[in-house]
């Protein structure tokens, strides 16, 4: 077995209303940022073992359809990446982002 991360992202789907996202982005321009739109998106990151990187991102699509994501109103998207056992963090988060310590 090898050891991936499965990562998650759950959008809602276009059309559908986005309370978070609007109330962020008033926020945001209220602060003097210009953009023109802004989505909210729910991001999981799931270890697990699995024989490969097609049966790690099966096992997480599972995930998403049963549980993590609403097919009515959710998209959803899954990548894998081989990490080291023992590893708590991905190598793209090996790096705190700006504002975080």
């Amino acid at each position: 077995m090898t050891a991936y991360t499965a990562t998650v992202t759950v959008s809602l789907k276009g059309g559908v209303l986005d309370p978070e996202a609007e109330t962020t982005q008033q926020a945001l321009e209220r602060l003097g940022f210009e953009l023109e739109t802004l989505r909210s998106a729910d991001r999981y990151e799931v270890d697990l073992d699995a024989a490969s990187a097609e049966a790690a991102a099966d096992r997480a699509e599972s995930m998403a359809e049963r549980l993590l994501a609403n097919p009515t109103i959710h998209d959803y998207q899954v990548s894998v990446a081989e990490r080291e056992p023992g590893d708590d963090e991905t190598a793209t988060d090996s790096e705190p982002a700006a504002g975080e310590s």
